[in-house]
């Protein structure tokens, strides 16, 4: 009798299990089905099969270009994706009303959180309400704060002193090819780590090691992009479960992050951390959340080394085509600073008005993050009359707004500071005009810290040295990424500035 119940008890499981993972099978092939449907595969309209096909590389190395390109030929400077359920725009109107108007609409939202969720977690770039509202309300407290600029400021200086400027004089004159962009790279990575977690990785000594947190933070920022590009989610998710392939290589990197963000909290929590000016410290006295602290940590650190990074690289490329610029920055810098060789304070830096219009004119041309995607919460029709559905991703697209006729007039792809300037004094524009550090309730807290560190750099290298790019005619090429990285590079020649 017993064996007879355990068989029966066995079949039941079996017919059970059957039947349960049928149904699982099946409710995940209608939910593929749904899923696709929204998608639109078999869209035909031109933009859709130029993105599908890629054609549209035929004509454009850059993606941001035929978005470019696009978005100029639209008389509403917006366009639809259909493939990617992506409205796209480079009209300021549509900028103020998302960042503004209809702010709560418009969220980072949860598919663009589950893109960037494995690197950042629950940090402030990837999240919105209430966590977003504590994490900005804190770091605006942090980062406005006098001491924590002028432990920045402190940290720039010697790193340019102790690294930068040695670096650049152990090459000048030697006709040795030097990637400057990589420079840049490991300059705003020492800073950032300095920063943030009150660490020296020492990526830009002489010898230019190999770091292997760089390397790892590096992978996990290109993967993570890349989920983006991916037509459907359900690729890179599919990669995520098995394993496989950059998937594979994004979980690698981001545990290799994870165990040093994990020491840094453990060794911080032993040695105290109520003395020390760092990020981590600061955060430590208000968050117990181990995880959280992480996040929030790891967020600041993609922030604060690419961008800067990116931005550096973009205005000596710039600089190397228009020597009037450098000449006219070499000016205003004898004229404010004399032939003082020492390190130009706060109150000088305000004085250099043109410094700040080539620094904008620059960034204007080549943001350092060249899109910006929120996902709306409701039915919503923009300024230009667009329609946007519940769901829809909708894009401004800053690097495409710097090309726009309609915006900066028929001058608009000459690199021009002037443009800044009335009287010779910085003039701003309006920030739904040039959202490179977004605008509205998110503009960029640390704007202001960016933006001294890079002027730091400018004036400790064009008084010293004469930066030269032997091929700078060529149109810069990206490679995929959070920020906009230059594809192979950005070689240069030092020479040094005769006495």
């Amino acid at each position: 009798m017993d064996s007879q119940l355990s068989l029966w008890f066995c079949s039941m499981s079996t017919a059970f299990c059957f039947v349960f993972f049928s149904f699982t099978l099946l409710f995940s092939l209608f939910s593929l089905l749904i899923f696709v449907l929204r998608l639109k595969l078999w869209c035909t309209c031109k933009i859709c099969q130029a993105y599908l096909t890629s054609s549209w590389t035929k004509d454009f190395d850059n993606l941001c270009d035929w978005y470019t390109h696009l978005l100029k030929n639209s008389a509403t400077g917006t366009i639809h994706i259909h493939v990617l359920g992506n409205i796209i725009t480079a009209n300021p109107a549509n900028v103020e009303h998302m960042l503004k108007t209809r702010f709560e609409n418009y969220p980072k939202g949860k598919p663009f959180s589950t893109l960037l969720g494995d690197l950042l977690g629950r940090g402030i770039f990837n999240v919105d309400g209430d966590s977003w509202k504590f994490q900005r309300k804190m770091a605006s407290l942090e980062l406005g704060g006098v001491s924590v600029r002028t432990h920045a400021f402190d940290i720039v200086g010697s790193e340019i002193q102790s690294r930068l400027l040695p670096l650049l004089s152990s090459v000048a004159g030697k006709e040795q090819v030097l990637d400057l962009q990589d420079v840049f790279r490991r300059f705003s990575f020492d800073n950032i780590c300095k920063f943030s977690f009150g660490l020296d990785p020492g990526c830009l000594e002489l010898s230019l090691p190999v770091s292997d947190l760089a390397e790892a933070f590096d992978l996990a920022s290109k993967f993570s992009a890349q989920r983006a590009l991916a037509s459907s989610s359900l690729i890179w998710k599919v990669k995520r479960l098995l394993n496989l392939g950059t998937e594979k290589q994004l979980k690698e990197a981001i545990k290799v992050v994870d165990e040093f963000a994990e020491e840094m909290i453990k060794q911080r929590r032993e040695e105290g951390f109520s003395d020390r000016y760092d990020l981590l410290s600061r955060f430590m006295g208000t968050i117990n959340d181990d995880k959280y602290l992480r996040d929030i940590v790891v967020s600041f650190l993609l922030a604060g080394r690419d961008t800067v990074a990116s931005g550096l690289t973009s205005f000596f490329w710039l600089l190397s085509q228009h020597p009037e610029v450098e000449s006219a920055i070499r000016e205003e810098v004898e004229r404010v600073m004399g032939s003082s060789e020492q390190f130009a304070s706060f109150n000088q830096m305000r004085e250099m008005h043109y410094l700040h219009a080539a620094l904008y004119e620059s960034l204007r041309l080549f943001p350092p993050v060249q899109f910006d995607s929120k996902f709306a919460q409701e039915d919503d029709i923009l300024p230009d009359d667009t329609f946007v559905r519940k769901g829809t991703r909708v894009t401004y697209h800053p690097y495409a707004m710097g090309r726009m006729e309609r915006i900066w007039g028929p001058d608009c792809l000459h690199y021009k500071p002037e443009r800044w300037l009335q009287n010779g004094r910085y003039v701003p524009e309006n920030l739904y005009k040039f959202p490179v550090f977004q605008a509205g309730k998110r503009v960029c807290l640390g704007k202001e810290i960016a933006l001294v560190e890079m002027k730091c750099v400018v004036l400790a290298v064009v008084r010293r040295f004469n930066i030269r790019v032997p091929h700078s005619n060529q149109a810069p090429r990206f490679a995929a990424g959070l920020t906009a990285t230059l594809r192979g590079g950005l070689p240069i020649l030092v020479q040094e500035r005769e006495a």
